[in-house]
Parts: structure tokens; sequence; C-alpha cells
């Protein structure tokens, strides 16, 4: 009585918003499962478990996802994947979005709770799994007091696999039933290890030789200062470091560099000059793009530029952690906090709060041990959860299947 009253009360404060009719593509013949990621933390996962699906077991796949930050840089939805916003938590524009696509299967992820969406899907015998659960809660924007209205659409789920024993703590909390909860940790998320031409790996390897080498990486025009004087400031302990600058505008490379050489006496070579670092560069600029997988596989270290002094960083720190660097940003993190959340909890990356602190951190990771250490805690924190993933799908097909 509670949850009708709530759910009652929660659609009543929505303003009601009339779907557009006949606005998606034809529906696939076969099964269908329907995967929603609701945020960036478990974006990648899920993107990660549509792949599988596809790849795998040949079903189709409906995937909704978040929508990026301005210039964010995000991993690609499979190609083979159905992309489409999320319907608004209205009764009638999630009854014409499941009346389309008539899913044989829902996986929502993390703990944002759509009550009227749920509770049409249940109506409509729609199986549902909770994965990569955390702290459940309305949509931001649907906030309110709604008796029973948290529980009973948590009661929805056929079973639930939180991230943690905090986020088991709050689902029970908010009367998951334990029986149907599972702690299992996070889901595996599709590899971020970028493409690279090895013939230029090798050829830069071998110019490079011993040579110490760190990436500053999409560095914002107000960081450059920060990062050639912490890069001067190292060059002190290790006379023979090479910075490796990627501006996050390409077009002003040019520029840079004849500042840097006129005014500031450095010894500069520049990648679109089609310029080889020799053994008197100090700092090689270089383009970004389609070469970053370049970058990530010859620095040991790398500095993720935006999150320092720029709008915030846009590069996945994931995407350097699969190739093994270690990780130094700034305290602007953009839409990666969690991601770097995660690492900083797993001593993957290291937070500077100043030109002065990278400096430092820099010093510090110029010894090889230090920096591999961390590398190999970023390495790891980027390839684990296989295992949960797998057992994902396995629930994900015992159902289709009809064994549930």
């Amino acid at each position: 009585m509670a949850y009708s009253i709530g759910l009652t009360l929660y659609n009543l404060a929505a303003r009601p918003i009339a779907a557009p009719q006949d606005s998606h593509p034809v529906r696939p013949k076969g099964s269908l499962v329907w995967v929603h990621s609701p945020d960036d933390e478990s974006l990648g996962a899920m993107l990660e478990l549509a792949r599988r699906l596809i790849e795998d077991d040949g079903v189709s796949v409906l995937l909704t996802l978040p929508a990026p930050a301005p210039g964010q840089d995000l991993h690609p939805p499979p190609t083979e994947a159905i992309v489409q916003p999320a319907p608004p938590d209205f009764p009638r524009s999630v009854a014409e979005f499941l009346e389309h696509w008539t899913p044989d299967i829902a996986v929502f992820a993390a703990g944002e709770l759509r009550p009227a969406l749920i509770h049409e899907a249940a109506q409509r015998h729609v199986p549902m799994l909770l994965v990569e659960a955390r702290a459940p809660h309305l949509m931001p924007g649907r906030e309110g007091w709604f008796p029973g209205l948290i529980k009973a659409s948590l009661a929805r789920f056929s079973q639930i696999l939180s991230v943690d024993e905090t986020a088991a703590r709050a689902l029970r909390k908010a009367g998951v039933d334990p029986a149907r909860l599972l702690i299992t940790g996070r889901m595996e998320e599709g590899s971020a290890a970028l493409p690279h031409v090895e013939s230029d790996r090798a050829a830069l390897a071998q110019l490079l030789a011993t040579r110490p080498v760190w990436l500053a990486a999409d560095v914002a025009e107000a960081e450059e200062p920060a990062i050639i004087a912490a890069h001067r400031e190292v060059l002190k302990l290790a006379h023979r470091l090479l910075l490796i600058l990627v501006p996050q505008d390409a077009s002003r490379t040019e520029a840079l560099s004849q500042k840097m050489e006129a005014e500031e006496g450095w010894r500069v070579a520049s990648r679109r000059s089609d310029q080889e670092p020799d053994t008197e560069t100090e700092v090689y600029l270089a383009d970004g793009g389609a070469e970053y997988g370049l970058w990530y596989r010859l620095a040991p270290v790398t500095f993720l530029g935006g999150s320092l002094e720029g709008a915030g960083c846009v590069r996945n720190p994931m995407e350097a952690a699969a190739m093994g660097s270690a990780i130094l940003y700034g305290p602007r993190s953009g839409a990666f906090g969690a991601v770097y959340g995660r690492l900083g909890a797993a001593r993957a990356a290291r937070m500077v709060g100043s030109g002065a602190d990278l400096a430092l951190a820099l010093g510090d990771l110029l010894a090889p041990d230090r920096a591999a250490r961390q590398a190999q805690a970023a390495w790891t924190i980027s390839s684990d959860g296989s295992d949960v993933t797998a057992r994902v799908m396995d629930l994900i097909r015992a159902i289709l299947d009809g064994q549930t």
C-alpha cells in the first residue's frame, strides 16, 4: 500500500512528458538485452558487458547511456549496439519505450532508481538485474519523500550485485532482502589500451635509449608554465630527462616551440615539423589524437592535463593505466573523479595541487622501482573484474534460456 502511494506521489510530482511516437529504430528480431548506465562511473563496465553480449552470445543489445560532458573523450559503444536515450521517468514515456523495445531482460547499473520505469517493466514481466550496485537513490531532479518507493523499487530486481560491503550495507538498510544481494566487486571495463604504430614506437625507443621520459598529455595553455617549470626543476636531478608535451590546442605547437627556444632557451623538437628528439632535446612537442597510444607506451610517467589549471581532465586516465604508465593529475578531475578515486585508493595515481607539487612527485617517480609499483597498481585496476562480468553474463544467459 505504501508503495502505491509513494509511486502515485512520485508520478504526480513529475511534469508530464509526451514521448514522441515512432522515433525509435526498428527493433531487431530475436532476444534483446537492455543495458542501462546512468553515470560515468559505471559506463566502462556496461560498455564492456554490451560488447561481450554481442560478440560472445550474438544477442541484440539496447544501450541507454549518460550524455558525455563537453569535450569528454569516452570509449565508443560497440558498433552493433543500438544506442538510445533513456526515457523520461514518467508513466506514458516509459510505457511507450517498453512497448516498442520489449526487452527480454533489463540490466541496470549503479544506484540510480527510476521507479516509474521499474514499475512498468515489472508489470510487463521484464526480468531486471541491478549490477555495479551502490547506495540507492532517486534520479537527480526527482528527489523527495515518497513512502516505500525505494524499497519497493529495489524489490523488483531478481538479483542485486553490489560493488563492496559499504554499498551492500546501504542496500540492506534500504530494505533489500539479503537473499537477493551479492557482494561481487566491480565488473570488468573494456580495455583502454589505445593503438599505436609499432615501427614508430621502436624507432623512438631506440632514439631515446635509456633516457628518462615523462609525458604531459592534453596540456591546457594556462598549465604550460607550471609544466615547464616542473620540468626545469626536475632536470636538476636528472639532466637527461625528456618531456613529451602534447598541447591541448594543437595549433599552438609552432608558436610554443618558438617561444620556448627563443625566450626560454629550451632545446625543442616538434613532431609536427617532422623532427626527432636527439640527445640534446629537452622538450619534444607532439600531437595527440591517434598517437596517444604511442606516447603512453614511451613514457613511464604521465601527467594528465586540464586537471591543474584547465577546465578539467578530458582524457580517460585508464588509457595511461592500461599502458603501465604511472599517473599524475591535478585537482580538477573533470568527469573522471570516480576513476581517479579508485586509482588513488589503490595508490595507482597521485594528485598534485600545484606546479611545485608536480615537480616533487615527478622527481619521486624518477626512481624506476617507484614508478613501476604505481604503474603496476594502475594496470591492475584497469584490468580487473573479468570474473564478475562473467557472472553477470551467466545470469543473463540463464534468464534468456528460461532457467530462472
